[in-house]
């Protein structure tokens, strides 16, 4: 997801809205028709038709009976599409529409743990996208030769704008596959590897991609355009990786050359955060109608061939002029968002906070630390503190976009307090090992880090997340002792804090009561350490 508060060029982040209705909570929530099953697979076929804007096809959804059945069974499809029938053991059932969901009456003699396989045929004209990847839909565009571009951006919309799909991020598909089938003058592109391709006697050609990991539902998604393709392998932790690159056909030459950074990046993720976590479906850059998104195996890239994020320097020190944005941004999702998931979007500080520092990261592995902590510095400019990170529960809402930046520099703060970078090292590494492939809540993560730390980060999570408030480091000077306190934070708040008194370095435990720091000689210059995201305040 990509982030540019400067800007105002928010990713995908729903608007918050004053009342949430019984459409959010369908959407939002594990509904009694969502509870009892479990997605196994999604089998999508799908025809595109250019020119009506239009899509027909069906999904085949394998699902695990978890336990005994409700009458009904939620499909979301969003208004716009329609389902047409839905087949269960060559038996059609009966459904219902409310809003963006479809509850189908299903059989209540399934058997507990079973496997089953309901079809669901659909068609119509799906939202279009107006302003993507932030306010999303499908993309029908054409590229500068006047050649048809298609693709999909429906993170926080959801993949129900284009499919029928349980949508909801906490159950995630453990494998799925998508044809399409568009005009033979064409190249459809998607997740995974590359199956089948089976030209059809009507000028269509029908490309089977397939990924056998478990995937978010809004990263399956479309390309159709006039691509090429080049492959290239890297030497990664777990052996081989396969990456392949995928660009309009008059884009190839620029692309070879930018994308040269994917080996560097990979390079530094890898060592930072573990291995690569899609080996069996290979990485992939994919030349998109629209600026970036994440999408697993299959990342969308639309930065027009240069660096920054669209030629600008998000942080405004000049270090972020020295590589592509979307290439590393997008790409530290498949860490963080796509292997790690969130089970609600109320966490979604999950995704974004560790995927914009890996900005960071991936600034100190090219340029060392002290670039790294300019970079992500001097992003605290972008942080606005309107409305707290932490979104409300089973409603599918996302906190404030304050996720990116100040998330960003919670972490550093954090990274700060630990003062042990291998042992950062091994939590980020950590992280993506315990919860290889896994949705998680935000809670999860937090003991994680609070476990493999040593160190109680709860209140400054709390800080950080659930508030706007930025601690305030008040101090006075008198003589050879500094008095010091947090003010502007929550009961409790006890993050430990670097201070420099005349050029000497001093760890301090601040509370909300004055403190007392004695040296050896009168304090005439005392400053905090930078790398903490706080504000300070001398005392009169």
């Amino acid at each position: 997801m990509l982030s540019c508060c400067s800007l105002q060029l928010f990713s995908q982040l729903t608007h918050q809205p004053k009342e949430f209705t019984r459409a959010d909570t369908l959407r939002g929530t594990i509904t009694p028709e969502r509870s009892w099953w479990n997605v196994t697979k999604y089998n999508l076929t799908c025809s595109f038709d250019f020119n009506k804007r239009s899509i027909a096809g069906f999904n085949i959804i394998s699902y695990e009976v978890l336990s005994a059945p409700t009458k009904e069974m939620q499909i979301d499809l969003q208004v716009g599409l329609d389902i047409d029938s839905v087949v269960l053991n060559n038996k059609q059932l009966p459904f219902r529409r409310e809003e963006n969901a479809f509850f189908v009456s299903v059989p209540q003699n399934q058997e507990i743990k079973s496997i089953q396989h309901i079809v669901v045929y659909y068609h119509g004209i799906p939202r279009p996208a107006i302003r993507p990847p932030w306010d999303g839909g499908l993309i029908w565009t054409k590229d500068k030769n006047g050649n048809p571009w298609i693709s999909v951006a429906c993170q926080g919309l959801g993949a129900s704008v284009w499919y029928p799909c349980k949508d909801h991020q906490s159950d995630e598909p453990d494998s799925a596959s998508l044809t399409m089938i568009v005009p033979d003058t064409l190249v459809a592109v998607s997740n995974g590897r590359l199956r089948n391709t089976i030209k059809n006697t009507d000028g269509t050609t029908a490309y089977t991609w397939a990924v056998t990991n478990p995937i978010n539902n809004y990263n399956i998604i479309p390309y159709i355009g006039k691509y090429v393709h080049w492959h290239q392998d890297f030497a990664g932790e777990k052996g081989k990786l396969d990456c392949d690159y995928w660009v309009l056909d008059y884009n190839l030459d620029k692309a070879k050359e930018q994308f040269k950074q994917a080996d560097k990046m990979l390079k530094c993720f890898e060592h930072w955060f573990g291995p690569y976590p899609f080996y069996e479906d290979g990485y992939k850059l994919v030349e998109a109608p629209h600026l970036g998104m994440e999408h697993q195996s299959a990342v969308a890239y639309g930065n027009n061939f240069g660096n920054g994020y669209k030629g600008n320097d998000l942080s405004g020190t000049g270090w972020g002029l020295k590589w592509d944005f979307i290439i590393v941004h997008e790409s530290g999702h498949e860490w963080f968002g796509n292997n790690i998931t969130s089970n609600d979007v109320a966490d979604m500080w999950v995704h974004e906070s560790f995927t914009n520092y890996s900005e960071t990261i991936f600034t100190t592995c090219e340029y060392g630390k002290e670039a790294g902590n300019d970079y992500v510095i001097g992003t605290r400019k972008n942080i606005q503190n309107k409305s707290p990170i932490q979104g409300p529960f089973g409603v599918n809402q996302e906190g404030s976009g304050d996720m990116y930046y100040k998330g960003g520099n919670m972490i550093h703060t954090i990274r700060q307090v630990i003062n042990d970078d291998e042992k950062f090292r091994k939590i980020l590494r950590g992280l993506n090992e315990t919860f290889y492939h896994k949705t998680v809540d935000g809670n999860d993560v937090k003991n994680y880090i609070n476990k493999e730390s040593g160190i109680d980060f709860s209140k400054v999570f709390y800080q950080y997340l659930n508030t706007i408030q930025i601690p305030v480091f008040e101090y006075k000077i008198a003589g050879k002792k500094v008095s010091y306190r947090w003010t502007n934070c929550i009961e409790g708040f006890n993050l430990p804090l670097k201070v420099k008194a005349d050029g000497k370095e001093y760890w301090i435990k601040p509370t909300q009561k004055w403190k007392t720091l004695k040296v050896k000689q009168p304090v005439s210059d005392f400053s905090v350490d930078r790398n903490f995201y706080v504000e300070t305040k001398k005392a009169d």
